[in-house]
């Protein structure tokens, strides 16, 4: 028998993660709210020692902030995609970020420009994608929005595959390193304020339009 463990499960640990693989028999590291440990074993396979009961919390956490990739209930009124995120709030269009069951202002998709957002909070980054950056970015937690680049769910993928050697797993979230560092540095060059590009941009598809 092997003895329960009794480790928090800390923000930040990196045991198990990047290859690792738990093995049964060893017991959940979740201390329980009245502070004795998990008594069940750890998921085999997992690269966490959680019990799968932990594990699906843990999912259930993430996919708050990240939300699931499914179809959505109904085509996008906005664009007419069929591919949606879900989270505990609703569905967004994974397109062009419409959220489901809003009706379109006529305008609206006229002054659009999607855009690639990169998020410090800590010394972490999120990269993501919106089409609606001050409606999306108010809705994470962030400490600084260090830079935004022109370009929708295509080039969000492509620098998640750019940077994954430093993903957190399962979000949308990246440990510092050089390579994201050297990136962000490349797309803030003569940029004072993230905010008055994105504006410029709107500004010249208005102009555009009009």
């Amino acid at each position: 028998m092997h003895p329960a463990r009794t480790e928090k499960v800390l923000p930040g640990r990196r045991r198990g993660v990047g290859g690792a693989r738990y093995r049964s028999g060893m017991h959940c590291a979740v201390l329980l709210p009245n502070g004795a440990p998990c008594p069940d074993p750890v998921e085999a396979g997992s690269p966490v020692p959680l019990c799968t009961h932990h594990l699906v919390a843990a999912y259930d956490w993430v996919a708050s902030d990240v939300g699931i990739t499914d179809l959505l209930p109904s085509p996008c009124l906005a664009c007419g995609s069929r591919l949606g995120v879900r989270y505990p709030s609703g569905w967004l269009c994974a397109i062009c970020e419409w959220r489901q069951g809003d009706i379109p202002d006529g305008d609206a998709l006229d002054d659009r420009v999607d855009v690639v957002y990169y998020l410090r909070f800590d010394d972490r980054v999120k990269i993501g994608t919106s089409g609606n950056p001050r409606q999306r970015i108010a809705a994470l937690p962030h400490h600084e929005v260090l830079a935004f680049e022109r370009g929708g769910r295509m080039l969000e993928q492509r620098r998640h595959r750019q940077f994954a050697a430093h993903r957190i797993p399962r979000t949308e979230w990246f440990e510092p390193n050089d390579d994201l560092a050297a990136h962000l540095a490349a797309l803030s060059a003569g940029v004072d304020d993230p905010w008055g590009l994105y504006d410029r941009w709107r500004s010249e598809r208005i102009a555009l339009r009009g």
